[in-house]
């Protein structure tokens, strides 16, 4: 990864605790930890380190024999015990070389100002400039211990000396430390909060700081080998339609993907099929993606593939997968896709008894486990609040399922789930106006180092159960997750295209960097890379985050 330019990066600083964050504690073999508790039982020694007597020592209002003299008074112990117990403690010291070399990396790649500041007495202090080499401490722009000035964490005033000695800017800086309550001081002034558990979630989450997702997920969508299939979780490649057909929808360029100009009827296989028979139908569900997504469908067209359509509901009037007799199939998710094609072409109407099933496997939550030929219930809420998109603001369908979809959107945040239900999740989140920010934070921390998001799983097949997932889609939908963040500039909603008109299309382009929170008329607003809002006819709603 890269660091990113100054324009996008979030933090100019990072402040390290120096304790159990860059230093650890080996106790040396002649004063092994199963010996200390004979001079100073381990819950004694924990009890003291969190005292007042101690706090005061760390801050520099005792000396050191003065304090040994307290606590050996307050606990009923010999003062050479602690003394002695303290003394090895102390001499356990010994810097993380692989903190330090994040701390390097840091420095030189991102170049970004390094600050210190623990809680430490004067005594410890002198043990602690010795535990690592003069270039170690020449990392840091600042060093700063409670003994000078005063204060400890998590009081406020040490703070506000650190920021007051520096001049930082506390939104731009990243605070890491071992405590919950140093790290909550911090971020109540602003800082980004960041409780140290272990390296390698520390170096991540740091690294996030400094990089930008949409620049990284382009990029690796940009070089990889066209076009990227589908894959089942046992390593058969899939050369399915429907994901090419979805990417395309998302990016909006057709150079990552490989699709071609069905006449009429479409296939989810690109070419025979796999894991199933050859002769595979051609299905609704990928049929009405292909005529939403794809515009070179006339109308007359559209129209004779919807009374083509017609022709295949089962006994209870519910559209089916298959354009065949003979696989009597349905699913909640597919029959969302059909119906938006019908939405979005003002014949909704003609699916009375599908516009009732898919609404009521909204309302009473049947989609939680999943469906027949999806998995999860984030795939249908995705689909759906695509739906309610095709269906337009004033239309029957928006107006019975807006205010439950938005209800039901809410219930999944928090909940368990891959990188492409998360980002489904955000995006059917944003549709309605609605910030995900736990589940977007989610999302961005399982960004790759080479920019792409983790493969997800999105389809089952039906009888064998095995699952199909597809990077690139997973990485297309979290870019666009991406794009909907409560970090950027501008919250557009709902955000499917971003980037290039399909087949040269013209559309009115404007620039909305500073858009505030307002209902734009009969408006659709696609992202156009950064900045640049693609407009076209429905409804949109934007706030300014």
């Amino acid at each position: 990864m890269h660091a990113t330019p100054d324009l996008v990066r979030q933090c100019d600083n990072i402040i390290f605790d120096l304790s159990d964050v860059l230093f650890t504690r080996d106790m040396p073999s002649s004063q092994s930890q199963s010996q200390l508790p004979a001079l100073v039982p381990s819950g004694n020694f924990r009890r003291m380190l969190n005292s007042a007597t101690w706090y005061e020592y760390e801050k520099g209002k005792t000396e050191e024999e003065e304090c040994y003299a307290r606590l050996a008074a307050e606990y009923s112990l010999p003062t050479s015990d602690i003394s002695t117990t303290i003394r090895a403690w102390r001499a356990s010291l010994r810097a993380d070389r692989e903190m330090f070399a994040l701390l390097y990396d840091l420095k030189a790649r991102a170049g970004v100002r390094l600050f210190a500041m623990s809680n430490i007495p004067s005594p410890d202090w002198d043990v602690f400039k010795t535990k690592a080499a003069p270039q170690d401490w020449a990392l840091f722009d600042g060093v700063f211990i409670s003994a000078s000035a005063g204060e400890r964490k998590p009081n406020l005033g040490f703070y506000r000396k650190v920021i007051d000695s520096t001049g930082i800017d506390p939104l731009r800086t990243a605070f890491v430390d071992s405590k919950v309550a140093n790290a909550l001081t911090a971020m109540s002034l602003g800082m980004k909060g960041f409780v140290f558990t272990g390296f390698e979630d520390l170096s991540r989450s740091l690294w996030q700081l400094f990089r930008d997702p949409v620049a990284e997920a382009e990029q690796w969508l940009r070089i990889q080998p066209k076009p990227m299939w589908s894959v089942t979780d046992t390593g058969v490649t899939i050369q399915d339609n429907f994901a090419q057909l979805l990417i395309l929808e998302l990016t909006g360029d057709r150079t990552l993907v490989e699709v071609g100009r069905p006449a009429r009827l479409s296939n989810f296989f690109a070419g025979d099929g796999v894991l199933t028979t050859s002769d595979y139908p051609d299905d609704l569900d990928t049929t009405s993606l292909a005529c939403t997504v794809l515009d070179y469908f006339t109308p007359e067209v559209k129209n004779e593939i919807m009374d083509t359509m017609l022709n295949y509901k089962n006994d209870d009037g519910i559209m089916q997968l298959y354009f065949a007799d003979n696989r009597p199939r349905f699913d909640a998710c597919i029959c969302a896709t059909i119906l938006g094609f019908f939405s979005a072409n003002n014949r909704a109407h003609d699916l009375p008894e599908t516009t009732e099933f898919v609404y009521n496997v909204l309302y009473h939550r049947a989609y939680e486990l999943g469906t027949t030929y999806y998995l999860g219930g984030d795939i249908f809420l995705f689909f759906l609040s695509r739906l309610l998109r095709l269906s337009g603001p004033s239309s029957a369908v928006q107006r019975r399922f807006g205010v439950v979809f938005a209800e039901r959107v809410q219930e999944r945040f928090g909940l368990p789930g891959d990188a492409l239900a998360l980002a489904m999740r955000v995006l059917a989140a944003a549709s309605v106006g609605i910030r995900d920010v736990q589940d977007y934070r989610r999302l961005l921390s399982l960004q790759e180092d080479d920019g792409s998001w983790p493969l997800g799983w999105m389809y089952i097949y039906g009888l064998s159960g095995v699952r199909i997932g597809n990077k690139a889609l997973t990485t297309a939908m979290a870019l666009s997750a991406k794009w909907v963040s409560p970090g950027r500039a501008t919250w557009i909603l709902p955000c499917f295209l971003l980037a290039k008109s399909f087949d040269g299309a013209e559309y009115n382009v404007t620039r909305m960097r500073q858009a505030r929170t307002t209902t734009c008329g009969a408006l659709h607003v696609f992202v156009f890379r950064r900045s640049v809002l693609v407009i076209r006819r429905t409804t949109m709603l934007f706030r300014q985050a």
